[in-house]
C-alpha cells in the first residue's frame, strides 16, 4: 500500500494571532515495504511532519492519502517515540498487548500474536519484568513490539534511539534494519543523525531550516541486509556527505540570519 505525502503545509497561530511556519509543501511517496528516513537540521519540522502523517496533529493544507486502504481496514499507522512511551505499572507483555486490547481481542489471540513479535525484538524471557527493570534499549524494543503488533499500514518512529548511549544507539540501528526486513513493513523515521538515516534508509528526505521544504529525496543505493562493515564503504560516505552538505549550508544560513 503506497502512502502519499500530498502537499503538506503547517502553520501554527499563537494566542496572539502570530504565525509560524513550520512546513512548506511537503510532498513525497512511501512505497509499500519501503524504509524512508526524514532528516534535517533542528526545528525543520521533522516531529510535525510525523505527527500529522500519523494522525496527532492536523495540517493546514494537503492530505495524507493511504492509497488501497478501506476505513475499516487495521490501523493506518502505529508511532514509536524517542521517550518510550510505557506504562510503568504495566508489564513488558502488558505493554506489548495494550493496542490489541483496545481492539477487543481475546486474550489467547493476544497472547498468540504478541509471542511473535516478542521473539523478533528479542525480548523472550522479559515478558513479566516492568519497565523500570530494563534497560534503555529493551524499553525500546517494547515500543517497538507494541507498535508493531497492531499490524500498521506505516510504522512512524520519532528519533527513537535519540535517548540511548552511543553503542546501544548503533547496535538498536542494526537490529532495527533486521526487523524491518523480517516485516517487510513501511516505514517512516525521523532523524537528525545522518550516518544513521543513510545506514537504515531506501530513501532519505532532506528537509531545510523552518519552514521546513525538501531540498532533495536522496535514493540510497547501499545492499541489504545492512552490517557495521557498511559504514567504511565509499558509497556509504559519499552519502553522508552529500546529505551533510545540504544541512551544514542550511545551518549556516541560520546562524547569519541571527541579530
Amino acid at each position: 500500500m503506497k502512502v502519499l505525502i500530498d502537499h503538506i503545509s503547517k502553520v501554527y497561530t499563537d494566542r496572539r494571532g502570530e504565525k509560524t511556519e513550520a512546513l512548506r509543501d511537503i510532498h513525497f511517496a512511501i512505497e509499500e515495504n519501503e524504509f524512508v528516513v526524514v532528516v534535517g537540521p533542528s526545528g525543520c519540522g521533522k516531529s510535525t511532519l510525523l505527527s500529522i502523517i500519523g494522525g496527532l496533529l492536523s495540517s493546514t493544507s494537503g492530505q495524507v492519502a493511504f492509497e488501497g486502504a478501506r476505513a475499516d481496514s487495521k490501523p493506518h499507522t502505529a508511532i514509536v517515540f524517542q521517550d518510550f512511551a510505557l506504562f510503568p505499572w504495566r508489564t513488558v507483555l502488558k505493554n506489548i498487548v495494550y493496542g490489541l486490547e483496545e481492539q477487543g481481542l481475546s486474550y489467547s489471540d493476544q497472547l498468540k500474536i504478541s509471542k511473535k513479535y516478542i521473539a523478533m525484538v528479542g525480548l523472550q524471557g522479559f515478558e513479566d519484568k516492568y519497565p523500570h527493570q530494563l534497560s534503555g534499549g529493551m524499553k525500546q524494543r517494547v515500543s517497538i513490539a507494541r507498535a508493531l503488533v497492531t499490524d500498521p499500514h506505516l510504522l512512524l518512529m520519532d528519533e527513537p534511539f535519540s535517548a540511548l548511549d552511543a553503542q546501544t544507539r548503533t547496535l538498536m540501528q542494526y537490529e532495527l534494519s533486521r526487523i524491518w526486513e523480517e516485516t517487510q513493513k513501511s516505514f517512516l523515521y525521523i532523524t537528525h543523525h545522518i550516518q544513521e538515516a543513510v545506514f537504515l534508509g531506501d530513501r532519505v528526505v532532506v528537509l531545510s531550516r523552518r519552514p521546513g521544504r525538501i531540498l532533495d529525496i536522496i535514493k540510497i543505493d547501499l545492499p541489504r541486509p545492512r552490517s557495521e562493515h557498511l559504514t567504511i564503504e565509499k558509497r556509504y560516505l559519499e552519502y553522508v556527505d552529500t546529505i551533510w552538505r545540504y544541512i551544514k549550508e542550511q545551518a549556516r544560513e541560520a546562524l547569519e540570519e541571527l541579530p
